[in-house]
């Protein structure tokens, strides 16, 4: 009972962490708008970009990360008492993810979990979150395209985890979680196939 009592403490924490709508909360208090009745609606780093430019798209990914990684590096030291190594940091990435693109904040509505994703893996395997993260800056780079980037990189998540040698929990985490992220972007799928999506600059 001690068990179950502590995993739902730090799963409930997570998803009250990931839920923390910062590209909400930086909009709202430096212009006074509601950032999900701009341009996609999602209160990412790529949002924010629109309304306040590209300091703050850095400033809100960085945080996004940080909110990701947070949650796990606390269960990774809560796991050390539990015999399933792994699946305790896994549990509060997912939560994390959840919260992040459907924050209790803000009525189950949010961001596309990018950043808070790759903050996770940061977590949970540094390499790992260090490539990926490279990933997404080459190929939003070379594209123009956050959104490609972004699905690029997730989908490559399960694969470098595999390599690195990552617990299994692990990869799973990341091949259900870039299904996931690639769902979030189906809006952005589409207006890709349309050759409509907004491009970088």
């Amino acid at each position: 009972m001690e068990k179950i009592l502590e995993i739902l403490a730090v799963v409930v924490s997570a998803y009250i962490i990931g839920s923390i709508p910062t590209g909400y909360i930086i909009v709202k208090v430096f212009t006074g708008q509601d950032i999900r009745t701009i341009g996609s609606g999602s209160t990412g780093a790529t949002n924010v970009k629109r309304v306040m430019g590209k300091k703050w798209f850095f400033i809100t990914m960085l945080l996004d990360a940080f909110k990701g990684a947070l949650p796990v590096i606390l269960a990774a030291m809560f796991a050390k008492s539990f015999s399933e190594l792994g699946l305790l940091p896994v549990l509060a990435a997912v939560a994390v993810i959840l919260g992040h693109s459907k924050s209790i904040f803000l009525k189950f509505t949010g961001g596309k979990s990018v950043a808070s994703g790759i903050g996770t893996i940061l977590a949970l395997n540094w390499q790992v979150g260090l490539v990926i993260a490279l990933i997404w800056a080459v190929v939003t780079f070379f594209t123009r395209y956050v959104s490609v980037g972004s699905i690029v990189a997730v989908s490559l998540s399960p694969l470098l985890m595999f390599g690195f040698g990552a617990p299994n929990a692990y990869i799973w985490y990341c091949a259900l979680g870039a299904l996931y992220i690639i769902w979030l972007h189906r809006a952005n799928i589409e207006r890709l196939s349309k050759g409509e999506e907004n491009k970088v600059r």
